[in-house]
């Protein structure tokens, strides 16, 4: 295959959707020998943050010198990011031979997860990973990455969220992201809900597993500086810094720094310099990401009623602004009433669009409820036409924030890219926080 036919042959496996359950999967590794037992793996799961969290422990183990691999999802702008080592995306011919390779082993219909997760597993094990961070794609107990055994099993927090197929309360729920504990197992945590952490007690007493807790057992002190020191089950690291924005991203440092002591004595040993170097190195895309500055360009992820309240108190406490211009897009089987009512009141102006996904919200349809909340409310169909919207509306000390998909995120980050070369006339390699002082990369030519 050439790259183009694999990815038109991924496409291809789309419209299968959502599908739970491991055998399709299972049978598909064991006929590639099974790939994913070639290296130890911390698994993730949780209702958000969970991608922060397995960014962050993937940057503190590449730091300690360990071959990490990294799979998460969705993508943002290429589906080689779902797939890293050691923070670099998979190449274009390593995606057509290890595609090749996985579709040979297909004797049955599977789905694009359940392809790209076996894709995954089948890399790291040529690459000979040290070690795989692996991001749940749905749930937990039923999700094609829980085919692992993992070192650890941290679920980052639980909301309600795909009551189709995860169930109605938190304590269902809880069961279905708490399958990924295993017998004999650690489980590491940050929800604080009682019904929560009930159930995530219970499995553990049910496969003699260790359940350890973010604000009992591990502790974070946030300084006034901005930085924050940890206390963790045996170790404590001093005056860290987070490069990932939001008072929510303390507790994620505070899970994938929890993972790399608990996974420490299986000769994963992260030091003190690793720590605090792959701390400030880790990067997320999509999440608080500033992509310029004057006026502020901001994009977040959020997508749920949890990340919609993240995404609130950091507009609140975290970017100073004049007027907030917010450009908001949503997926239909989204709860967007409730996002709509936490975050609409705080705009000075929302602009309603079409995120690129067949299940996107068409937007005039959002518009009656959005007008409960906010009187400035206009739609512009287009992403790319929302974007430029709001930036002729905002001033130099206005804030624009893009959020409620991370479909939306990955195309304004893409129309953002367009913009800015046709406005200095020649290509740039990039925009974001890894500019200087977090302004708009500018290229020299």
């Amino acid at each position: 295959m050439t790259y183009r036919e694999s990815l038109a042959y991924l496409k291809s496996l789309n419209p299968l959707g959502i599908r739970l359950g491991l055998d399709p999967v299972r049978s598909l590794l064991e006929r590639l020998g099974n790939p994913q037992e070639s290296c130890p793996a911390v698994l993730i799961a949780g209702t958000n943050g969970k991608g922060s969290v397995a960014a962050m422990t993937a940057s503190l183990l590449t730091a300690a010198g360990f071959r990490t691999g990294l799979y998460t999802s969705p993508d943002l702008i290429d589906f080689r990011e779902r797939i890293r080592i050691d923070g670099r995306m998979i190449r274009r011919e390593e995606i057509v031979a290890d595609a090749e390779a996985v579709r040979r082993g297909v004797r049955e219909t599977v789905s694009y997860f359940e392809f790209l997760t076996a894709t995954a597993f089948l890399h790291f094990q040529r690459k000979k990973a040290d070690i795989a961070v692996l991001e749940v794609g749905l749930g937990g107990r039923l999700d094609a990455t829980n085919v692992v055994i993992p070192l650890v099993s941290v679920i980052t927090n639980i909301s309600l969220e795909h009551r189709e197929y995860l169930g109605n309360t938190l304590p269902q729920i809880a069961r279905e992201k708490g399958g990924i504990i295993k017998e004999g197992g650690i489980c590491l945590t940050a929800a604080r809900q009682k019904p929560v952490i009930e159930t995530l007690e219970g499995i553990c007493r049910e496969r003699g597993a260790s359940l350890y807790r973010v604000g009992k057992e591990i502790r974070t002190i946030v300084h006034r500086d901005g930085t924050f020191s940890y206390r963790g089950i045996g170790r404590n690291w001093e005056r860290l810094v987070c490069p990932l924005i939001g008072r929510h991203q303390i507790s994620n440092a505070a899970l994938a720094l929890g993972a790399v002591e608990l996974i420490g004595d299986a000769r994963f040993r992260v030091d003190d310099a690793a720590v605090s170097k792959g701390l400030k190195q880790a990067q997320w895309e999509g999440r608080l990401e500033i992509l310029q500055r004057s006026p502020m360009l901001l994009v977040d992820g959020a997508h749920n009623p949890a990340g919609a309240a993240a995404l609130r108190r950091a507009l609140q406490n975290d970017f100073p602004h004049r007027r907030l211009i917010l450009v908001f897009g949503v997926l239909g089987d989204k709860d967007y009433r409730t996002m709509a009512r936490r975050l609409f009141p705080l705009a000075d102006r929302v602009i309603l669009t079409r995120p690129p996904s067949e299940r996107a919200l068409p937007p005039d349809s959002l518009r009656p409820l959005a007008e409960k909340f906010n009187r400035a409310i206009e739609v512009v169909e287009d992403p790319g036409n929302a974007l430029r919207r709001a930036l002729s509306l905002a001033g130099k000390e206005d804030l624009v924030c893009a959020a409620g998909s991370l479909y939306l995120v990955g195309e304004i980050k893409k129309r953002h890219r367009i913009i800015f070369r046709r406005q200095n006339g020649f290509p740039c390699p990039g925009t974001g926080r890894s500019g200087r002082r977090g302004k708009m990369l500018r290229c020299k030519g």
